[in-house]
């Protein structure tokens, strides 16, 4: 049954308990390439539930049966961005013959800068439809032409995780030169470490990351739960009269960029302490004065930080989110929209965004829309302890990163009443 809303109430504004996460998607998609192309010898571990991650399980099954029908096989990966950009460089080492697609959106999301780069290594990718964008037609089983390939830094780290992932498996290996600023490095580390948990190696210096041709090692990656889904708890519990969330398994020290999150939120009044049973957030206190958050490294972050700054009337700002135009939809729109139903507003001061929060007002209730993006949907939803009522549209979004959260909103309290599309 899919929902057409959800309406959010928390008459105690109170919140105690223990919130189990679903795996990182990150560190799953990684994981699931690493382990196909490792052919058995890599084990994964902690699965994420996430719709993006059962997604790309599914592609790698039809990618691996391709070559015994003898027909060009299509796969359609939907709205998962990871999926395409990962699919788009292993794909060519497969065999047999793919057209590889997704949703209206997803067609309209850029892939050129990573194709280019894979034709420059010997690849045999044509574009289905319009140049530079997804479908794209891919002939599997390349013959690698050279192993020096540039790439832009700042578009998306995706790009280059979708190459460093593939690279050992070459026959040549992969010397990467990243042109310009990398955004999100982060997550090019996270991949390069899941990597070495696989006993692959690598060099980065300056701007260059080069990697052998190796053979994947026997190794079990376990997969931490999801610092993403982490940061609408740190928004909740600093919404909340009184709060404390215990999250089990997260860990001090992660691969996820978005453990960023523990010191942005040490600034809207929530302490974190690392202890045996998990991570505890905690609501102490309103935070501090800070004005200016750079999101750079962890772009995901940045819906929860401007919805939870609107809520609370606090004016910030907010750079390195340039990235956030080519997701699921152009995220900086989307806020913007949403705010503004409240009184809130966003101003763009080059790649500085302001948040101006002034005119903000508490209205009965407010309805967000969800833009096809999961990233939004919980990212209003924590404002229900602002609100007497949230109404969130289209919520069955949130099933591409975190299919649990509805309920886990009902294990802490809040009222979610639903209405089913008819």
């Amino acid at each position: 049954m899919s929902l057409k809303s959800l309406t959010l109430r928390h008459p105690s504004k109170v919140i105690q308990g223990t919130v189990q996460l679903t795996g990182s998607k990150s560190e799953s998609n990684r994981a699931l390439i690493i382990r196909a192309l490792s052919q058995g010898t890599v084990s994964v571990e902690n699965l994420s539930a996430a719709a993006d991650t059962v997604i790309m399980n599914n592609a790698l099954s039809l990618a691996e049966k391709a070559h015994e029908t003898g027909n060009t096989t299509t796969i359609d990966i939907g709205p998962a961005g990871t999926a395409m950009r990962f699919l788009t460089s292993y794909l060519n080492l497969a065999k047999g013959n793919f057209i590889l697609t997704g949703t209206e959106r997803m067609q309209q999301r850029p892939i050129g800068i990573l194709a280019d780069a894979l034709q420059t290594l010997g690849a045999n990718i044509e574009y289905a439809e319009n140049a530079g964008f997804p479908p794209l037609k891919i002939e599997g089983g390349m013959t690698q032409q050279q192993r020096n390939v540039k790439i832009q830094g700042h578009v998306s780290s995706q790009y280059l995780s979708s190459l460093l992932l593939i690279a050992p498996s070459l026959e040549e290996g992969l010397v990467l030169e990243i042109q310009g600023e990398l955004t999100s490095r982060p997550y090019v580390t996270m991949t390069l470490n899941m990597l070495q948990e696989a006993g692959v190696s690598h060099k980065w210096i300056a701007q260059t990351i080069e990697i052998a041709p190796q053979k994947f090692q026997p190794a079990t990656i376990y997969v931490e739960p999801d610092w993403s889904a982490a940061s609408y708890w740190y928004a909740i519990v600093a919404l909340s009269d009184k709060g404390e969330v215990v999250l089990p398994g997260l860990k001090a020290h992660s691969l996820q960029g978005d453990i960023a999150i523990v010191d942005i939120m040490t600034h809207f009044g929530v302490a974190s302490s690392f202890q045996e049973d998990g991570l505890h957030i905690t609501k102490v206190n309103k935070g501090s004065d800070k004005v200016l958050f750079d999101f750079k490294e962890c772009p995901d972050l940045a819906q929860t930080i401007v919805a939870l700054a609107a809520g609370i009337r606090r004016n910030i700002s907010i750079t390195g989110v340039e990235t956030l135009k080519i997701k699921e939809t152009d995220r900086l729109a989307a806020l913007k929209n949403e705010i503004e139903k409240f009184g809130a507003t966003i101003v763009a001061d080059g790649e500085t965004y302001h948040v101006h929060t002034q005119n903000t007002y508490v209205p009965e209730n407010v309805t967000f829309e969800t833009y096809e993006d999961h990233r939004m949907a919980m990212a209003f939803a924590p404002l229900a302890l602002v609100f007497d009522q949230v109404t969130i549209n289209e919520p069955d979004v949130v099933e591409k990163s975190y299919p649990d959260f509805w309920s886990h909103l009902q294990q802490q309290g809040f009222n979610v009443e639903q209405q089913a599309n008819s």
